[in-house]
Formats: structure tokens, C-alpha cells, sequence
């Protein structure tokens, strides 16, 4: 791999010159199927929409829809301006919409009607704007007719009156060192930053992604997962446009019309969390689909239990199935694992280092690398690491620091093979009793008992010990498991310190609109939960 010094822009154009004919993008639910000429010539007509909108070079476009078909067209659009195409998390609501548009500047807002339980439209009109100066447009997608505001279809009609010379030029002034997306931290942990992202880092981490799993022209990857985070814009679409592949889409994720997609177009590669991958194995339909075109694929976002990626090389027929690991502040992808690593390297491990970065860990307290073996904060700077966060150099400095070093904010060790294990998050770390507790070793261990399907663990404040030790637990179907037989399993198998005290059996774990689990969710409800037991006991 050599880096590229594409735009986005300038990479479907080159696509459109060579292979005008061939499929790029497929929603088979809605008998949409674009080839590259048809998708960016849609692109060009709503870029100069927008042009018209006054959106130029360093506007921020914001897109606030789950997988419509004019998503991608809006972020190309925006990438061949020069613009900003600023992400918005499908399952924000009312003040965490004020707060990004505010924080964010956005020009332009592209929009759905409704998602879900939220309307949309409702809660832009309830928008204060007189703290919103930036924000002239509010543009309805999706066929709505807008409800007073513009629709797609306007911006189009715009673009067919625009100035084609103008257009060009500001074509020609894009540049790949130009910030082209910004992506709001997932809340995972707490208050959203904008991190900044450029053409260079998106391609760049996406032409990697995709030599990772030996992608090619002949490919068809199958994207449930959603365009606004990293692992659909940049794991899936800029690995799709790096190797001239096609792609079908889902707007939602629904694991029947996955199975379905699958089947109809012959894709070849599929991506997701590994709830995702548990949904699809899981479904009562499952065995109807024909899914041997499978050949690999990403399970990312969380912990992978050994058995899921087993189950899903062998009844998804995807051997070649790969976890990517990183954050959006690295584009996201810093380390990975490859075709022909072994199944248990696959699932408890990261991989090894993206080509072009560098990876290392570090102690946190005395800022030394710390030995094979050794657990501490993983680092990694290259290509990939990100601008920094809009108007915000101080937690820029704290996050990037002066030798380029960007610090994740998550423990890992490497082994001796040169593989990095993810052991837990600094942040989630339980200190019990002055005891230091790592959440994921417990989980791994977990994993290993019949009838856990998935497990988060959690610290709750303690009076006595500061902080205990609490399990969320969802079994497989038709298994009940009790708080005893947890513990018994145990006891004699990890320190007593580590065994939890509390454990809550639950079907669902909150997540954020990307599907991360949010662990301060949990330890909250934890919180709430073991305060309403010793009242009962007292």
C-alpha cells in the first residue's frame, strides 16, 4: 500500500471516467440500484443545489438521517465543495441537537421527516435559532414534501440552474488535506467533542481496511451499520470507493433484511457489532437465506465472543473475517486483524498496526512504553491521526500530545507475537478497595460460562470499598441463570475481589445510535438498582 493523496470527489469522478457502468450503490428494499455515472451525476446536480444554498468551501453540511440513498449523496456533495459534512446521531434528541448545531456552526442541515419515536421536523421547529447565527438551510430529505421547509428535490432543482463554471472552480480548489467530515464523539463516556477529519485520513484508513480483507472491483459489501459513524463512512464506504466495489445498502439494521440482501445481490462481505452478528445467526429465518457468497467482513465495536466469530465463519461462511480496532479520532482504524490470522487471534485480539502507523503502549503514570506483556494506554500516530477538535485546543492537547502521540484513552498489552489485546477502558477501570479491576478480563471469563451470551461489567460506588465490582448479563434464549451460579462459577477461577457482587439480567444494553454500549448508562442504572435493594434490606 502506497498513502493516497485523493478527495473524495476526485475518486468517484476518476471511477465514473473508468467504470461508468458498473454498480456502485443498491438498496434492493427499494429497487434503487445507481451505477457510478448515475450516482455522481445526482452528486454534481445536488452539489451545486447547495452551491446555490450559499454552502462553500469550509461550510459545514450537517446530515442528520439513519442509511437513506441521498445520505452519500449529500456527503459527496458536500466533499466536492470543499464543505464539512457534519454527522448527527440518529437518536439525539431536542437538546442534544441545539448543542452540536451550536457547537458545530452548521450552515446547512439535511434531515428526515422522523426516526423512530422522534419527529424530526418537530424539534427543529422548536430550535431556538437566535443562538444558531451560522444556520440558513433546513433541507428535508427522503420525499418528504417538507413541511414548509426546502426538500431535496428543491436543491436539485437549484443545481440545474447553477453556474457550471463556478462549480468547477470550486472543484478545483479541494484539496486532500482539507478537512472533509466531522464526527461528534459517541457519548460512550460522556460530552461530545468534534473531531475533525480529512480526505487524507478517511481514504487513507479506508484504502487499508479494505487491502486488510483483499477487496477488489468483484466485491459487494452489505452496509447495515450506520453512515454516520466512522465504521459506515469510513470502514465501509471509503474502503468501498478505494477498490471500485459495489455496495448494498439497508437503511435500518434488521436482521431479516440483512439475511434477505444478502441472498438477493451476492455480497461478498458483511459488517457489524457482534449483537448484529448474534441478530442474523439467531433469526428463525435464517437457514432460508442463502448466504455462500460470504467471504469476509468486519466484527468491530465491542468485545467478540470466540463462539459468535466461530458461528460466523462457519454458518455465514465468512472465514475471512476480520476485527478492525481504533476510535474516531484516528479515523478510526489503528490496528486489525488479517486474513489467516487464527480464529482465537480474531476474537481476542486487535490485530497488529495499520500500514503507515505507528502503535505503541504506554505507561500512563511515567510515560514509558511499556514491555511485551505489560498492560497500559494504546497510542498510535501516522496519517490517520485527526486535525483536533473544532474550537477546542485544550482537549486537543490533552488527547494528541507534543511528540504526536494520540492517546486513546484505552488499556491494552502486547503479546509476543506482536498482537494487541484491548484489556479495558482507563476510564472503566474499578478500584476496589485500592485493588485495580480491568471490567474486560472479568467479561472475557464470563464469556466462558454456558448460557452467557453477552456480558458488561460495570463498577458501582461502594461505601466500604469505593467501588464494587456489577455484571449486566444477557443469556441465550431459554437458559435462566442466577446471581449464585455466576459467582460459584467464580469462585476458585479469579480473585474474590473480582467476582461480582451484583448481577443484573437484562435483555438489552442501552447504545449509542452507532451501537457501542454505554457503560455510564450502566453503571448509573447499576447505581440506582443496588441503592433500591439496601433500602429494601435496611
Amino acid at each position: 500500500m502506497e498513502l493516497r493523496n485523493d478527495t473524495i470527489g476526485g475518486l468517484l469522478e476518476k471511477w465514473n471516467r473508468e467504470t461508468p457502468e458498473k454498480d456502485f450503490i443498491i438498496y434492493p428494499d427499494r429497487n434503487i440500484r445507481w451505477t457510478y455515472r448515475q450516482f455522481n451525476d445526482r452528486v454534481d446536480l445536488f452539489a451545486k443545489g447547495l452551491m446555490e444554498l450559499g454552502v462553500e468551501k469550509d461550510s459545514k453540511v450537517g446530515i442528520w438521517a439513519n442509511n437513506i440513498p441521498d445520505w452519500l449523496t449529500v456527503f459527496f456533495a458536500s466533499a466536492k465543495l470543499g464543505a464539512w459534512l457534519v454527522t448527527v446521531n440518529t437518536s439525539y434528541k431536542a437538546a442534544e441537537l441545539d448543542y452540536l448545531l451550536e457547537d458545530s456552526d452548521i450552515h446547512t442541515l439535511c434531515i428526515i421527516d422522523h426516526y423512530r419515536d422522534s419527529d424530526y421536523i418537530d424539534m427543529v421547529n422548536n430550535l431556538d435559532r437566535n443562538h444558531l447565527p451560522y444556520l440558513k438551510n433546513i433541507v428535508v430529505m427522503d420525499g418528504s414534501d417538507g413541511r414548509g421547509y426546502l426538500t431535496a428535490e428543491d436543491v436539485f432543482e437549484k443545481g440545474r440552474k447553477a453556474n457550471d463554471l463556478r462549480y468547477l472552480r470550486m472543484k478545483d480548489a479541494v484539496d486532500c488535506q482539507d478537512i472533509v467530515n466531522m464526527q461528534y464523539t459517541s457519548g460512550t463516556t460522556g460530552f461530545p467533542k468534534g473531531v475533525m477529519l480529512t480526505h487524507y485520513n478517511i481514504i487513507n484508513n479506508g484504502q487499508a481496511t479494505g487491502d486488510a480483507m483483499n477487496y477488489s472491483p468483484a466485491d459487494n459489501l452489505l452496509v447495515c451499520v450506520p453512515f454516520f459513524h466512522c465504521f459506515g463512512i469510513v470502514l465501509a464506504v471509503c474502503a468501498v470507493i478505494t477498490h471500485n466495489m459495489t455496495m448494498t445498502i439497508t437503511v435500518d439494521f434488521e436482521a431479516e433484511a440483512v439475511l434477505r440482501a444478502i441472498h438477493k445481490e451476492r455480497c461478498t462481505s458483511l459488517y457489524g457489532v457482534p449483537t448484529m452478528y448474534v441478530a442474523e445467526l439467531s433469526h428463525e429465518n435464517f437457514s432460508k437465506y442463502d448466504l455462500s457468497s460470504l467471504r469476509t467482513g468486519i466484527m468491530a465495536g465491542s468485545l467478540c465472543p470466540i463462539e459468535t466469530m466461530r458461528q460466523v465463519m462457519d454458518k455465514m461462511y465468512m472465514k475471512d473475517i476480520i476485527s478492525v480496532y481504533g476510535l474516531t479520532e484516528s479515523s478510526p482504524g489503528m490496528t486489525c486483524s488479517r486474513i489467516g490470522h487464527t480464529v482465537e487471534q480474531r476474537a481476542t485480539t486487535v490485530g497488529t498496526e495499520f500500514p503507515f502507523v505507528e502503535v505503541k503502549v504506554f505507561n500512563p503514570e511515567t510515560k514509558k512504553e511499556c514491555k511485551v506483556g505489560e498492560q497500559g494506554e494504546i497510542c498510535c500516530r501516522g496519517y490517520n491521526i485527526m486535525k483536533g477538535y473544532y474550537k477546542n485546543a485544550k482537549a486537543t492537547a490533552e488527547t494528541i500530545d507534543a511528540d504526536g502521540w494520540l492517546h486513546s484513552g484505552d488499556l491494552a498489552m502486547k503479546d509476543a507475537d506482536g498482537f494487541y489485546h484491548i484489556t479495558g477502558r482507563i476510564k472503566d477501570m474499578i478500584i476496589r478497595g485500592g485493588e485495580n479491576i480491568y471490567p474486560r478480563e472479568i467479561e472475557n471469563f464470563l464469556y466462558k460460562m454456558q448460557g452467557v451470551k453477552m456480558v458488561e461489567v460495570v463498577g458501582i460506588p461502594d461505601a466500604k470499598y469505593g467501588e464494587i465490582v456489577g455484571a449486566f448479563i444477557i443469556t441465550n434464549d431459554g437458559v435462566e441463570l442466577t446471581q449464585e451460579q455466576v459467582q460459584d462459577f467464580c469462585r476458585g477461577q479469579i480473585a474474590r475481589y473480582k467476582i461480582p457482587k451484583y448481577i443484573f439480567f437484562v435483555d438489552d444494553y442501552p447504545k449509542t445510535g452507532s451501537g457501542k454500549v454505554q457503560k455510564f448508562k450502566l453503571r448509573e442504572m447499576a447505581k440506582q438498582r443496588v441503592d433500591e435493594i439496601l433500602a429494601q434490606q435496611a
